[in-house]
C-alpha cells in the first residue's frame, strides 16, 4: 500500500512539475537568443554604467511584440536601468519598460524563423548582478555575479538557463584596471591616456547565469598549458605571490577532467579573485573565487576542483530549469569526490561521501523535501544539501546501480549529446537507461522527487547453532527500494557479507553464522544513502 502511494505522489508531483515548466516556459518558446554583444562604459567617478546592446534573435513563431528581461528603474529609486533607445536596423522602435520587463514592438509582424538585430542602449546604476563595490585592499572593482537569474540588473537578456547564447563584452574603462571575460580576448586598446578597451568573444553558447566580467587592478600570470588550453592567474595586486600559488592547482585539476570527462568546453581557463558572494562561481572559462580563497596555503584544491568540474556540468551541459541544479550542482560535487578519489586515495573519497551523508541526513530533519522541488520560488535557495551533497549521492549510488564502467559511459553519453545545450532530469536518466539496458524509473522518482532517505533499524538473533536472523525496518514515512549489503563479525573473528534487496517495511536476512554476533555492519563499503536508528 506504502509503496502504491508512493507511486502515486511522485507521478502527481511530475505532473505538477511539467505544468508549472510549460507555463514558465512560454515566453521561452516565442523567441531565441543567438548571440549577445554587451558595450559597456565603466568609469570611476560614480556607478553608472553606459550600455549598448547588440543583440541577435531567431523568432519561433510570427510576431509583432517580444519581451527581454532588464530590471527598470522607478521614478523614485536610485538604482535601475533606464533604456534610451532601441532600433532595429535604422528604425527607432516604441517599447515599454515596466518592472523588470522590456517590452518591445516591431515595426511589422515578423515571420516564424526570422533572425533580426536589435541594438538597446541603456544606462543606471545595477542593484544588483554587476557588483561595484572595493575589494578588501580598498581598490575599487566591478564583478559580474549573475546566479540565479541576476543578469538582468545590468544586462537586457532572456535571463534564463535555458535560452543560451553565445556572446561577446566590450568594456571601456579607465586604462588601470585589467577586464577578464568570458571567451577569449579579440583585442586590448589604449583609446586615450587615461581609458582602455578590452573585447572578450564567446564562441560556444552559454547560459546567463555564467556570462560576466571582471574590472579590478590585477596581477595576471600564465599558469601553464593544458593540451593547448591557457590557465591563468587572475589575482588582486596585493595578493599576488600568494595568489599565483594558491590558484595554480588548477592545472592538474583540468587534465584530470580533460581526460576523464571529454574534451574542456571553452577557448581559456581563467581564475580569478573576486567580489562574489559565493565561495566560487563557476563563470564560464573565468571561474569568480571570494576574495578570501587567497592566503597563500595552497588548500583550495577541492573547491577548485568543484568549480571546474561545472564547466563541463551546468556551464556546457546546463540544467533547463533551475528546479534541476542537481544536474549542476550535484555533479560537480560527485566529480570533486571523483577527483579526491585520484590524488589522495580511496579513504579521501569514502571520508568525502560520510561527510556528505551526514550533511544530507542534517538537511532532511531540517526541511524534508525532493532534490527536486518546484515549491521552492527563491531560486537561491536550492543551492543546498539536496542539490550538492543528496545530488552527488544519487550519482554514487547509481554508479553502483548500473556499475562503474557503464556509469562512465553513460555520464559521457550524457555530456556529449547535451553540451552546449539544455536537459532536465529525465534526459539524463533516459541515457543512462540506453546505456545500461536497465529501466531506471523507480531509481530516480524515488531518490529525486521524493523527500528523505531510508531510515533503517537493525535487530539481530541466533536461530540455531549456525543460523542466525536479522531483521531491518525502514522507519521512514515513504518506502525505498534499493539493494542493502549486510555484514556479521561473530565472536569467532568470522566475518560474512550477504546481499537483501529492500522493498518492504519490514525484511528479514537469514545467515550462517558459527559463533555468537558481536557486530551487525550495513552498508560496510559505503554504497547506500541512509540513516541508522
Amino acid at each position: 500500500m506504502l509503496t502504491k502511494l508512493m507511486t502515486i505522489l511522485c507521478c502527481i508531483c511530475l505532473f505538477l512539475f511539467n505544468l508549472t515548466a510549460q507555463d514558465h516556459h512560454q515566453r521561452f518558446n516565442e523567441i531565441d537568443v543567438l548571440h549577445y554583444r554587451f558595450q559597456l562604459a565603466l568609469n570611476d567617478q560614480n556607478d553608472v554604467v553606459f550600455g549598448k546592446a547588440k543583440i541577435d534573435i531567431s523568432f519561433l513563431k510570427p510576431l509583432s511584440v517580444f519581451s527581454l528581461d532588464l530590471v527598470g528603474k522607478s521614478a523614485d529609486a536610485e538604482k535601475g536601468m533606464v533604456v534610451t533607445e532601441i532600433l532595429r536596423g535604422d528604425k527607432k522602435l516604441s517599447f515599454d519598460h515596466i518592472g523588470e520587463k522590456l517590452t518591445i514592438q516591431l515595426d511589422e509582424k515578423l515571420a516564424q524563423g526570422t533572425t533580426e538585430s536589435f541594438v538597446i542602449s541603456y544606462n543606471g546604476i545595477p542593484e544588483d548582478g554587476l557588483i561595484i563595490s572595493e575589494s578588501k585592499h580598498g581598490d575599487r572593482t566591478f564583478f559580474g555575479d549573475n546566479w540565479p537569474n541576476r543578469a538582468h540588473h545590468w544586462l537586457p537578456t532572456v535571463d534564463h538557463p535555458s535560452d543560451k547564447a553565445t556572446v561577446e563584452f566590450v568594456v571601456t574603462a579607465p586604462d588601470h584596471y585589467q577586464v577578464i571575460a568570458n571567451g577569449e580576448q579579440i583585442e586590448e586598446t589604449n583609446l586615450t591616456d587615461d581609458s582602455k578597451l578590452t573585447h572578450w568573444k564567446m564562441k560556444v553558447p552559454l547560459p546567463t547565469k555564467v556570462m560576466v566580467i571582471g574590472v579590478a587592478r590585477f596581477a595576471v600570470r600564465l599558469a601553464g598549458y593544458v593540451d593547448h588550453i591557457p590557465v591563468t592567474s587572475w589575482v588582486y595586486r596585493q595578493d599576488r605571490d600568494a595568489g599565483f600559488g594558491d590558484y595554480q592547482i588548477a592545472l592538474d585539476v583540468l587534465a584530470f577532467f580533460h581526460n576523464k570527462i571529454g574534451s574542456y568546453p571553452y577557448e581559456k581557463l581563467a581564475n580569478v579573485q573576486s567580489k562574489t558572494r559565493y565561495g566560487g562561481m563557476e563563470n564560464a572559462g573565468n571561474i569568480f573565487y571570494f576574495e578570501n580563497s587567497v592566503g597563500g596555503s595552497r588548500d583550495l584544491e577541492t573547491l577548485i576542483a568543484h568549480e571546474i568540474a561545472h564547466q563541463w556540468f551546468g556551464n556546457s551541459a546546463s540544467e533547463r530549469n533551475w528546479h534541476h541544479v542537481w544536474l549542476s550542482e550535484g555533479f560537480a560535487t560527485y566529480m570533486t569526490d571523483i577527483y579526491l578519489e585520484e590524488v589522495r586515495g580511496v579513504e579521501a573519497f569514502m571520508e568525502s561521501l560520510r561527510k556528505e551523508r551526514e550533511r544530507v541526513i542534517q538537511f532532511a530533519h531540517q526541511k524534508p523535501v525532493p532534490i527536486i522541488n518546484i515549491a521552492e520560488k527563491n531560486y537561491n535557495r536550492l543551492l543546498n544539501a539536496n542539490s550538492y551533497q543528496k545530488g552527488a549521492w544519487v550519482l554514487h549510488m547509481l554508479r553502483q546501480e548500473v556499475g562503474d564502467d557503464t556509469f562512465w559511459k553513460g555520464v559521457r553519453a550524457y555530456y556529449n549529446k547535451y553540451q552546449f545545450s539544455n536537459a532536465l532530469s529525465e534526459d539524463f536518466q533516459k541515457v543512462m537507461e540506453e546505456v545500461s539496458g536497465k529501466n531506471l524509473e523507480n531509481f530516480f522518482k524515488q531518490w529525486l522527487y521524493q523527500a528523505g532517505h531510508p531510515v533503517l533499524s537493525i535487530e539481530s538473533k541466533k536461530v540455531s547453532k549456525k543460523k542466525a536472523e536479522i531483521t531491518i525496518r525502514q522507519g521512514q514515512d515513504y518506502l525505498f527500494d534499493f539493494p542493502l549489503e549486510i555484514e556479521v563479525l561473530d565472536d569467532k573473528g568470522q566475518r560474512i557479507r550477504k546481499n537483501i534487496n529492500i522493498n518492504s517495511k519490514t525484511s528479514t536476512l537469514k545467515m550462517k553464522v558459527k559463533g555468537e554476533i558481536k557486530e551487525v555492519i550495513i552498508d560496510p563499503e559505503l554504497r547506500l544513502l541512509y540513516e541508522e536508528r
